[in-house]
C-alpha cells in the first residue's frame, strides 16, 4: 500500500518561502502494459477521452464559469456557510481563507485510490484552510491554521503543468470547495499551455449543490466524503453544520448526474466519474450502515465506493467520548458487511483486501 495522506503531509516541504514539488523516491514514473484490463471493466480508449474542462474552452463556457465563481466571492456563498464576506477585499469567513490561493503542498501522492494512483501516482494539490472544522481532523495546522504559502493563480497553473511533467494521472485538489474559483482560473490558464490531465475535485462533501453545478462541463472526477448521515453528529462533530448530512447527499446527486459511475483507460486508471469515501469512526458514530444503505439505494449499485479504516485520535478528538479511541476491526468487519449486504459491487481494492484479511484470521 502506498503512504497514508498523513505520512503524505509530514513528508512535504513548504521551506525559504518556496513551495517545493518533491520527487517519489528517485523512480521514474511507471506506466501499465497497453494490454492491462482494468479492475471494473469500463476501459475506455485514451484516444476517445479528453478532459471536461477542454470542451467548455472549445464552447466557451469555461471562461464564463471562472468569471461567474469569482463573482459569488463579493458575498461569499460557495459554500453551505454562505458567510457573505467579501474575500475579494481580504474579508474572511469562517474557512479563514484569504483573497489569494493558500496551498501547503504539490506532488505526486500514492497513498490516494488505486485508480487515481495507478503506477505514476496522483498529483494532489493540498489547499489550506476548510470550511469544515472537524474536531478529528488529521490535518489541523494546514486545514485550521491555514499553514501553506499564498500564491497566484498563475502559480497554481505552473504546479499543475509540473504534475503532469512528473507523470502523475490527474491533477487532485484537496479541500477545494473555498478556492474553486481560483482553481478554475488556473485550470484554464494551465490548459492553454497543455495540461490535458483529468481534473479531480476531492472534498469533504460540504458542497452546495447549486455551486456544484457550476463545476458541470469541468471536473472529471469526483472524491466526495460522506461523512456523516445524523445532522446531530454533524453539528456535534463538524464544526457546527448539522446540515452536512443534507447537503452532502445533493451534492453527490449531482456529482452523479454530471459524471456517472467510475470510467477507467485500459490501464485501470480514472478517467471519469464519482468516487465515494466514508471513514468508520467509533461506536457507529459515521452512520456506515446508513451511508451503504442510502448509497445503493440512490446510486448505481456499482458506483465506486471506498470505506475507510484508518481513523486516528487526533485534534481534539479526544475531548469526545465516543470517538476517544481507534476503531476495532470488527467495526471495520462490520460496515464492510453491511456494504456487501447492500449490493455495493465496487468497493475499493485495498479496503476488501483488509476486510477479507480479517474474514480469514476470524475463520
Amino acid at each position: 500500500m502506498g503512504i497514508s495522506r498523513r505520512g503524505f503531509l509530514k513528508s512535504a516541504v513548504v521551506a525559504g518561502g518556496s513551495l517545493l514539488l518533491q520527487g517519489y523516491g528517485g523512480q521514474e514514473p511507471r506506466e501499465f502494459e497497453p494490454d492491462q484490463e482494468p479492475a471494473n471493466g469500463n476501459g475506455i480508449a485514451n484516444d476517445d477521452w479528453e478532459p471536461a474542462y477542454l470542451k467548455s474552452e472549445r464552447d466557451g463556457t469555461l471562461a464564463e464559469r471562472i468569471d461567474a465563481a469569482y463573482a459569488r466571492l463579493e458575498h461569499c456563498d460557495i459554500c453551505p456557510r454562505e458567510c457573505g464576506v467579501n474575500r475579494l477585499r481580504g474579508e474572511v469567513g469562517l474557512c479563514r481563507a484569504p483573497e489569494k490561493l493558500v496551498v501547503y503542498s504539490a506532488q505526486p501522492h500514492f497513498g490516494e485510490e488505486l485508480p487515481l494512483v495507478g503506477r505514476s501516482g496522483s498529483g494532489t494539490v493540498f489547499f489550506s484552510n476548510c470550511n469544515l472544522r472537524c474536531v478529528f481532523c488529521q490535518n489541523w495546522p494546514i486545514a485550521h491554521e491555514g499553514r501553506g504559502r499564498k500564491i497566484e493563480d498563475e502559480q497554481l497553473a505552473e504546479m499543475m503543468l509540473s504534475l503532469q511533467r512528473n507523470g502523475c494521472n490527474n491533477i487532485n485538489v484537496v479541500t477545494p470547495t473555498h478556492v474553486m474559483p481560483h482553481i478554475l482560473n488556473a485550470t484554464r490558464i494551465a490548459m492553454k499551455k497543455g495540461l490535458r490531465l483529468p481534473l479531480c475535485y476531492n472534498t469533504g462533501g460540504y458542497e452546495r449543490a447549486e455551486i456544484v453545478q457550476m463545476l458541470d462541463g469541468i471536473v472529471d472526477i469526483y472524491l466526495p466524503d460522506l461523512k456523516f448521515m445524523d445532522p446531530e453528529q454533524g453539528q456535534k462533530y463538524l464544526g457546527g453544520a448539522p446540515d452536512y448530512p443534507e447537503h452532502a447527499k445533493a451534492s453527490i446527486l449531482e456529482m452523479h448526474r454530471q459524471v456517472g459511475v467510475l470510467q477507467t483507460d485500459r490501464r485501470g486508471v480514472a478517467k471519469r466519474g464519482v468516487m465515494i469515501r466514508h471513514l468508520v469512526m467509533p461506536n457507529r458514530v459515521s452512520g456506515p450502515r446508513e451511508f451503504v444503505e442510502w448509497v445503493a439505494e440512490n446510486l448505481p449499485k456499482d458506483t465506486y465506493v471506498n470505506i475507510m479504516s484508518q481513523y486516528r485520535v487526533e485534534h481534539e478528538a479526544f475531548e469526545y467520548d465516543k470517538i476517544a479511541r481507534s476503531i476495532t476491526s470488527e467495526e471495520f468487519v462490520e460496515a464492510m458487511t453491511w456494504a456487501k449486504e447492500a449490493g455495493l459491487e465496487n468497493l475499493d481494492r485495498r479496503s476488501l483486501s483488509q476486510y477479507e484479511l480479517h474474514m480469514r484470521r476470524a475463520s
